[in-house]
């Protein structure tokens, strides 16, 4: 951090200084000069006793001349990735500053440093005339060591210093290189005008450090007044400053892989994956939910969203609903302010009371395709569209990726009808469109599903438990606790799945919650009606994978504390081995829902300012009682 240099008088130029580098300049120079006069002394005293000479036995040979001491080598850059950005930036900066103090023509100084510099080589030269000059006091001079201090004349000497024997050079001494005394000063002194209010507003340098524009223009504007900004400098200034891996032009000239489509500068390429994913491992939340049609909404979403077991939040949330709330754009804004500023609506799609949202993490969208979308409908003779399905896809990196949320056939005999639904919605869904395959060969023109590298498949598919209510709720008054395959041995689906009559190559996690359906509203009691409906798993999520082992189910689980709807959502956690791809797919290039975004988080600060209000309120009143 550059710091602000006072101005000094030239006898204490060697004595002070803030900055620690030229300080310790000053001190290599002064204890050259402390060795160089003990070496002359010591070298008269012994040439004097050795020829008995009545000469000066002060007097130094003519052969002993004093030479400053070498340049220092400079330090090897080295790129430091772990440095922030702060640093970082105030480094180049620094680094800039000292390069442009090489031209000689330069004249000018933002705080004084050439006047603190003539005043050093001032200094230097009045030592110098000591040693050329006839002195007096050259015959009084004893043989006793002398302190520095007194030598050179430093202030807070206040007795008379005397002065050292007559010294001829050869030639002049050589002058004292203004790089190496002085260049920090200067550098410092340099960038010290855009800190002028360092002391009286430390508060504001944080906010000072951040501004991206700090370092051209400031130092451009102010380059008339105070500063001296030539060519050099001018052009070491404008790099970029970021932590962000630099290209040198010649790899640019020479190379033909910078900025391929195909190779290592690819954007979706192996090494934007590794930045972002080392482990090449993307997590998403897949949820399904029959909202019943209530307008209603619930008073917190938390619970379903964001589960107080899990550690972290995901990297993409991907929600469906079925019988969906009459004002579909309020449950997105819900949506959004339950998940908070870190995450932005990629895509939403509608098809009657069918709903998909997809929320991406906002550092992520770079890497996202456009999305597509498509929409089948199984019950044709509806007006209103309650049964079908609704698909979103998109690439994401070199991984494609399927989302249906659908809603089949209700009925505990229709079993049937719900397999046709399925067999229509695999065969009408038309996607992609503009997105290329990864993988055109192992594709099939009939099934949506073949066409994907992860499919996820979630919804209401109303398959029931084929078992009288009585057992079922004897089973279930139990003691289950995780274990449910007393009851899933009488479910519908998984029956169909193991003889592949539906979902076709695709998986479920075990199921370890109880069942999501029928539930009287607002409590955890199954339907109490005359109808008396069996107790099912009708909400579901199955995956399916182009290659083993791509998808790893962390977990699968309902969310019971979310009573609005005679159904409880159904949620799963997944991680998905993703892959490098190729720039040859259209990107969603950042876009997102900017205006559902500003709504949720405007209604997520005002929820949380009124939280703490009332929390306020609650703390001030004191409450009377009389016995």
């Amino acid at each position: 951090m550059p710091l602000r240099m006072e101005r000094q008088n030239p006898g204490a130029v060697f004595a002070s200084g803030e900055d620690n580098v030229s300080e310790r300049k000053y001190s290599g120079i002064r204890e050259w000069i402390e060795m160089q006069v003990d070496q002359t002394l010591t070298h008269s005293m012994n040439e004097s006793v050795r020829r008995g000479s009545t000469e000066n036995p002060g007097a130094v040979p003519s052969d002993v001349v004093p030479r400053p001491p070498c340049k220092p080598k400079p330090r090897e850059r080295r790129l430091e990735r772990a440095v922030s950005l702060d640093e970082r930036h105030w480094r180049r900066r620094f680094k800039a500053s000292q390069d442009s103090l090489r031209d000689p023509d330069e004249t000018g100084s933002s705080s004084g440093s050439l006047q603190e510099e003539s005043a050093v080589l001032e200094s230097a030269a009045q030592f110098t005339d000591e040693f050329k000059g006839q002195n007096s006091c050259s015959q009084s001079l004893s043989l006793n060591p002398m302190k520095p201090g007194i030598v050179l004349g430093y202030p807070g000497n206040s007795s008379p210093s005397p002065r050292l024997s007559q010294i001829a050079p050869k030639h002049a001494l050589p002058q004292i290189e203004m790089n190496v005394t002085s260049r920090a000063l200067r550098t410092a002194n340099r960038i010290d005008p855009d800190y002028m209010d360092y002391k009286e507003a430390s508060s504001q340098l944080r906010c000072l450090r951040q501004s991206s524009s700090l370092s051209d223009t400031r130092l451009h504007n102010n380059s008339s007044s105070s500063m001296v900004c030539n060519q050099c400098s001018s052009d070491s200034m404008k790099s970029t400053y970021s932590l962000l891996t630099p290209i040198r032009p010649k790899d640019m000239r020479n190379s033909y892989l910078e900025g391929s489509l195909l190779a290592s500068g690819a954007l979706l390429g192996a090494e934007e994956l590794e930045r972002y994913f080392p482990d090449r491992r993307l997590a998403i939340f897949i949820a399904t939910w029959n909202m019943q049609g209530k307008k209603e909404l619930p008073e917190s979403l938390d619970d379903f969203l964001l589960p107080s077991d899990d550690d972290f939040a995901q990297d993409v949330y991907v929600i469906g609903v079925q019988e969906g709330c009459p004002d579909r754009r309020e449950w997105e804004i819900r949506l959004q302010e339950t998940l908070g500023p870190h995450y932005v609506l990629l895509h939403s799609s509608g098809h009657g009371v069918l709903y998909l949202s997809v929320f991406i993490r906002r550092d992520l969208i770079w890497f996202c395709s456009e999305v597509e979308s498509d929409t089948v409908t199984t019950r044709i003779v509806s007006q209103i569209k309650t049964k079908g399905a609704l698909a979103v896809s998109f690439t994401f990196f070199g991984t494609s990726f399927l989302f249906i949320t659908s809603h089949f056939t209700s009925g505990d005999s229709k079993v049937a009808d719900r397999i046709l639904d399925y067999k229509k919605i695999i065969e009408g869904l038309q996607l992609p469109r503009n997105i290329p395959d990864t993988n055109p060969y192992r594709s099939n023109s009939a099934d949506v599903t073949s066409r994907f590298d992860e499919v996820f498949w979630f919804g209401d598919f109303n398959f029931r438990l084929n078992k009288e209510r009585s057992i079922v709720n004897s089973i279930l008054q139990s003691k289950l606790e995780k274990d449910m395959s007393r009851l899933v041995q009488y479910d519908q689906l998984t029956k169909e799945m193991n003889g592949e009559t539906i979902f076709k190559g695709f998986q479920e996690a075990e199921i370890q919650f109880l069942p999501t359906y029928k539930f009287d509203i607002g409590c955890d009691v199954y339907d109490s009606s005359s109808k008396q409906r069996t107790p099912s798993y009708t909400d579901r999520v199955v995956y399916k994978s182009r290659n083993k082992d791509d998808i790893r189910v962390l977990k699968y689980a309902s969310c019971s504390l979310i009573n609005t709807s005679d159904h409880r959502p159904v949620f799963g956690l997944f991680e998905i081995r993703i892959r490098p791809g190729r720039d040859n797919i259209p990107l969603a290039a950042g876009q997102f829902d900017r205006e559902l975004y500003l709504l949720g988080i405007k209604r997520r600060s005002t929820r949380k300012v009124q939280h703490r209000q009332l929390e306020k309120n609650q703390k001030t009143s004191s409450v009377c009682s009389i016995s």
